[in-house]
Formats: structure tokens, C-alpha cells, sequence
């Protein structure tokens, strides 16, 4: 995680990978299931869920389409 970005950003990212944490376990997915369906390896998954990565717009779209919630959802 980059200590070069604002607080507020860190936030945010933590927020967004707390928001795909829950949509997972509501679809009963695993990570390594969540990631086989977007096409990425479970450590991104991973890191999403725990604020160290940051995912672009096109993994965000998957999976929101993997879990079956809105994208808004992920993000608001």
C-alpha cells in the first residue's frame, strides 16, 4: 500500500474491499471461486477485500457481475 496517497483515498479503498468482501460471502463464494469467475488469482482478490490493492473499473465490473449486485453497490 502506498503511503503516498491521501488518507482519504486508503479509506475508500478499505470501504470498497469491505463492501466485495460481504457481496462474496452473500453469493457463498470463496476467493479462489470469485477469482476462477473474473479471471484473476485469489491473492487479488485478497488484496481487494483487505485494502491493499487497487482494483480497476473493468475487475470492479466483473465482479460486481460475479456476485449479482449493482456496481453502485461496490463503490457507494
Amino acid at each position: 500500500m502506498s503511503s503516498d496517497q491521501p488518507a482519504w483515498v486508503l479509506r475508500r479503498r478499505q470501504a470498497i474491499g469491505v463492501r466485495v468482501r460481504a457481496a462474496r460471502e452473500h453469493s457463498n463464494l470463496s476467493q479462489l471461486r470469485l477469482a476462477e469467475a473474473v479471471g484473476v488469482d485469489h491473492k487479488t482478490i485478497h488484496r481487494i477485500e483487505y485494502g491493499v490493492s487497487d482494483p480497476g473499473l473493468g475487475l470492479l465490473l466483473q465482479i460486481a457481475r460475479a456476485v449479482d449486485v449493482p456496481l453502485a453497490d461496490l463503490v457507494r
